[in-house]
């Protein structure tokens, strides 16, 4: 990439110039916020001017005079701006390449090929696990960031040429389940649930109704635990309601993940590591980090760096980081030792996985950088934090629904790929550890930067390459005379480095912020030219343009799990 070749440059001149005799400093190097500053910005002669007892302007002189001697074909000239800034200008023949190459790579435009970084990277897997609902609650609107954020690094990292393993751990094990099953044999049962038409949320209503009782009489907390210690025990009964909430909750997660269009490689539920605790409890006593209490493990951090780690209870139990170890042990077993394991999961998680991460460095299961938690804040009421236990949450259901019906008053044939894409974009435009206070009208935004203003953009541009084809207009990236479409030709060949950064940094909101940048330039292109116009000898160029951008535009949105429709 040309950010890449323009480092080394910089580089290489403070080296001959002998501003550097050891390791070269860090510096930025951006694109300045008005196009007309250039087409990349460093400061990097702001950074060295202390270390070399040189004002900042004296050493940004002689770096751009250098360059300018040995500067290749694609940068046109460099110059110093401000108090030492120095600003570098690309020559239009790159842009207009650029281009060329989007057209000629099309849907393959931006991709890394996976030899390529499994070369740079050591040949390292990622498994990216994302989703993981709970067994026996339906989704809530809090579980779509998860979901698309999650479905969308995987994307990401994917389109950066890393070979992605997409996994769904399901939550189908802990002791929310001798509660569920206390609540069932007290105030229904599961042949009961499982004739209703909205058996899931039946059993949400009954995991509600357990918290209640139970502020009133402890006692239910106590038959909770014993049930889940009977179903480890592979107790007949609770085994056999368990089974049935996991098949009835199966189906319903299939069918919002259809909706959405979202896709796992794998999908293990904390249960199918069941008997894969005990090596790990193995491990745990021969390494000698944890240490037993009445029957109970806990994990004891040096120099009290986290709270204790708990992993067996005093009544022989298992909790999550029992079997979350069990599971990244597994991982390494099938999947290889070169293999980076990211979670996406919530923000408030972010101590757990902390004490996860330390105790598998601990054991020898990772090695640093090998375990990453890509956090995301909360979908919250303004008076405070949804909560299923509470029952006060807002189904993920009556979301989508509302927003197809919103979106079928523009066009009811498109309504489901718009009001997804719509739902979506929303959340994706953030930066991901931001909570989001929960608004109807915020969420179903159907205006301004939104997915359904993207979607139109490319379905515009498409109308463009249609009618061009029509009048015999072909693309062609051959320039004429006085064609000032180059802020365009500029921030689509950006493309390849924003989706890098995406990846690098597992935050799909730069993405989105670029697309809303590139619809905007491409709309004040689309206001300002007549782009199929036979008469014109720019015509040919402009709808290469045109057409490079509905690639671009195409291949980012989908790279965000949202799709295009034909018309709108």
């Amino acid at each position: 990439m040309i950010k890449e070749q323009i480092i080394e440059l910089i580089n290489k001149t403070l080296k001959e110039l002998g501003f550097v005799s050891g390791d070269f400093p860090i510096f930025t190097l951006e694109h300045p916020d008005v196009m007309t500053h250039g087409d990349y910005a460093t400061n990097v002669a702001l950074i060295l001017s202390k270390q070399l007892k040189k004002s900042p302007i004296e050493v940004a002189k002689q770096i751009v005079e250098k360059i300018n001697q040995d500067k290749s074909a694609e940068i046109s000239k460099v110059e110093m701006a401000g108090p030492g800034f120095i600003n570098f200008y690309l020559s239009s023949k790159y842009f207009t390449d650029g281009v060329g190459e989007i057209l000629n790579k099309g849907e393959n435009y931006g991709r890394k090929m996976q030899t390529f970084w499994s070369n740079l990277f050591g040949g390292k897997k990622v498994i990216v696990e994302y989703s993981s609902p709970n067994i026996a609650k339906p989704f809530t609107v809090g579980h779509l960031r998860s979901t698309i954020i999650g479905d969308a690094v995987a994307n990401i990292l994917d389109y950066n040429g890393y070979k992605i393993i997409r996994d769904n751990h399901l939550g189908d094990w802990g002791t929310q389940f001798g509660k569920l099953i206390v609540a069932l044999k007290k105030w229904s049962s599961i042949e009961v649930i499982e004739k209703s038409e909205t058996p899931i949320k039946d059993l949400v209503d009954l995991y509600v109704k357990f918290h209640d009782e139970a502020d009133k009489d402890k006692s239910l907390e106590d038959e909770g635990r014993a049930w889940f210690t009977k179903l480890e025990k592979g107790d007949e009964e609770a085994r056999n309601i368990w089974k049935k909430c996991v098949t009835l909750s199966m189906k319903e997660f299939e069918r919002i993940y259809q909706v959405l269009d979202v896709k796992f490689d794998t999908a293990h539920g904390e249960s199918f590591f069941e008997d894969k605790m005990a090596d790990v409890i193995v491990d745990v006593k021969k390494s000698g980090i944890a240490k037993e209490s009445q029957g109970a493990y806990l994990v004891f951090f040096e120099g009290e760096k986290y709270p204790p780690l708990m992993l067996l209870k005093t009544d022989g139990s298992s909790l999550y980081a029992l079997r979350d170890l069990a599971a990244d042990k597994w991982r390494k077993k099938e999947y290889g030792k070169n293999t980076i394991i990211i979670n996406e999961v919530g923000m408030e998680q972010e101590l757990q996985f902390k004490q996860l991460f330390e105790t598998e460095k601990l054991l020898g299961y990772v090695k640093e950088g090998e375990r990453v938690h890509v956090a995301h804040g909360l979908y919250r009421f303004k008076e405070g934090k949804m909560s299923t236990r509470k029952g006060n949450v807002i189904w993920l259901d009556d979301v989508i629904k509302e927003a197809v019906e919103r979106a079928a008053v523009i066009n009811k044939d498109t309504a489901e790929i718009v009001a997804i894409g719509a739902l979506k974009f929303n959340d994706l435009k953030r930066e991901p550890k931001g909570d989001i206070n929960f608004d109807w009208d915020e969420i179903l935004n159907l205006k301004g930067d939104s997915g359904p203003y993207l979607q139109y953009s490319c379905v515009r541009a498409k109308s463009i390459l249609e009618k061009a084809e029509k009048e015999a207009i072909e693309s062609n990236i051959k320039l004429g005379e006085n064609l000032p479409t180059e802020e365009l030709s500029k921030m689509l060949v950006r493309f390849g480095e924003v989706v890098e950064r995406s990846g690098r940094e597992y935050s799909p909101h730069y993405l989105a912020t670029y697309l809303i940048q590139l619809a905007g330039t491409f709309s004040t292109f689309y206001a300002k030219e007549t782009v199929v116009d036979k008469a014109d000898a720019n015509s040919p160029y402009k709808v290469a343009l045109t057409e490079a951008f509905s690639i671009v535009m195409q291949n980012g949105l989908k790279l965000l799990g949202i799709k295009v429709p034909e018309k709108m």
